[in-house]
């Protein structure tokens, strides 16, 4: 049984099939993660937008109580011109 496990985890890890899947040992067991790498790095920016932007709110909360965005649209001959500031009160 000692050196089923190893030569299991060793398969595992050289088949082409373990390319899609990520493999932990750890404390709580073995676990299989069947997400491809492009998934995981979706979800990898997803969370580190999610923390952005919860730090952000954050700091707005602590230090800028009345602050807003304002955005103005001017007409040129060559278009629309847009400019965004951020305004304190």
């Amino acid at each position: 049984m000692k050196r089923f496990i190893p030569v299991l985890l060793a398969a595992l890890v050289t088949t082409s099939g373990a390319y899609a899947q990520s493999i932990n040992i750890g404390p709580g067991g073995v676990q299989v993660d069947p997400r491809s790498p492009r998934d995981r790095a979706i979800e990898r920016d997803i969370r580190r937008e999610d923390r952005a932007r919860d730090r952000d709110r954050y700091q707005r909360a602590r230090g800028r109580d009345n602050c807003r965005t304002v955005t103005t649209v001017r007409e040129t001959r060559r278009g629309e011109v847009r400019s965004t500031e951020r305004v304190c009160d």
